[in-house]
């Protein structure tokens, strides 16, 4: 008996049984959902929505989060990274398109449009400067709910992401003048700012917002000579006072800023859409007029610029010459540092989906805070956008009309 014993204990200890590890399923929880995180295949995009981290705190909140393979890998955020933190990493985008919400960071191609299918929400950029008529039929086509992440508002009127955004293109300006400005790069050969016995460097920024506010400081700390142009007064004091120095300010008068641009070494495009799409304050006669080799860098370009002579161009070849002017026309400057603006736009989708999930999920959310309504473009297949509505001559209704009936 005790030798039978013996050899089934032997046996069992010679046998290839083993505890096995298994994950704790996290329970999910009432307005939890399924978020797709694809990988980005327009104008070099190097960025992704969420950080590893993010998408810990997330699941850890009993979201489900599917990452296609290589989606943060050029914002130096490895598969490993997300699978550790309790990602899905899918393998293709037929799978990641399949979730809830999509959160991306440019607008779906086409070919990505084909994949949604109805009640899903999308929320990426919109940027209105480029749009299709075939894009938003395409979109509206498929009866989901889309969301413009730079018309999403906070709490106090303010738009957090474009924002962020903002910070990190007006500190990045300084980075590209100096790249194009120097000898290296057939530029002009000047030091950007100032030293003892030599004259500043001239910078004219277009637009008194965010950029302007963080480009100026920069330029400003490096002994450069600014001028600030915008229609809107009080952002002009409000750039005059944040950043606490005497400069040159002015209204957009077309005399008065061609006679700037004649002298300039760096102009900074960044005037923000106001119905849609900014307009050209620039025009092709004053840019013929300016300095031989001087650069402009339109930051507006993703909104169809307002220089006149600016077209887009790409991180891999990034400017080109008219009437010997360096143009600099890369709608997604924040890319140039995709780690830190991933970052960034991680700690604003965060907590806004952690928002959502109290609320009871995305609609719920859209119903009850007039600030994300505000992001809604598309409503089930129905346009909800106004100057979209106008500018393609399309059929638009109130996003408010259909929050009341289910009200």
């Amino acid at each position: 008996m005790s030798e039978k014993k013996k050899s089934g204990f032997e046996a069992l200890a010679k046998s290839s049984l083993s505890p096995q590890e298994q994950l704790l399923k996290v329970k999910k929880k009432k307005g939890s959902f399924c978020i797709g995180l694809p990988r980005e295949i327009s104008l070099q995009e190097n960025r992704i929505s969420l950080t590893p981290d993010a998408v810990a705190i997330l699941v850890n909140s009993g979201h489900d989060i599917w990452v296609e393979r290589k989606a943060g890998e050029a914002s130096k955020f490895s598969d490993k990274a997300y699978s550790e933190a309790g990602a899905k990493i899918m393998y293709s985008p037929e799978e990641v398109f399949k979730a809830d919400i999509i959160l991306k960071i440019e607008p779906p191609t086409l070919e990505e449009i084909e994949y949604f299918q109805p009640g899903q929400t999308l929320i990426s950029a919109l940027q209105p400067g480029h749009l299709t008529k075939e894009y938003i039929q395409a979109l509206l086509k498929k009866r989901i709910t889309a969301l413009a992440w730079e018309y999403i508002e906070d709490k106090v009127g303010g738009i957090p992401i474009v924002r962020a955004m903002s910070e990190i293109a007006g500190s990045a300006v300084l980075l590209i003048a100096a790249e194009y400005l120097s000898s290296a790069n057939k530029g002009k050969g000047v030091i950007l700012g100032g030293i003892t016995g030599v004259t500043p460097t001239k910078m004219v920024i277009i637009g008194a917002g965010t950029v302007a506010e963080y480009c100026g400081r920069a330029a400003l700390s490096l002994g450069a000579e600014i001028q600030i142009f915008d229609n809107h007064i009080y952002k002009l004091r409000r750039v005059k006072h944040i950043l606490g120095h005497q400069f040159y300010t002015s209204t957009i008068d077309t005399a008065t800023l061609s006679e700037s641009l004649k002298n300039a070494d760096v102009v900074v495009g960044a005037l923000r859409a106001e119905k849609g799409r900014v307009r050209h304050v620039v025009s092709e006669e004053m840019v013929s007029q300016m300095k031989p080799d001087s650069l402009i860098i339109d930051l507006s370009i993703d909104q169809g610029g307002c220089v006149a002579t600016s077209e887009i161009t790409t991180h891999a070849k990034p400017v080109f010459k008219k009437y010997d002017v360096i143009h600099y026309c890369v709608p997604n400057v924040a890319s140039r540092v995709a780690h830190t603006a991933t970052t960034a736009l991680s700690n604003i989708f965060t907590p806004t989906i952690l928002r959502a999930e109290e609320e009871g999920g995305v609609e719920e959310m859209i119903l009850s805070h007039r600030w994300f309504l505000r992001g809604v473009y598309s409503y089930k297949g129905n346009l909800t956008n106004e100057s979209i509505g106008r500018k393609f001559k399309l059929k638009y209704k109130n996003i408010e009309l259909f929050m009341a009936a289910r009200v």
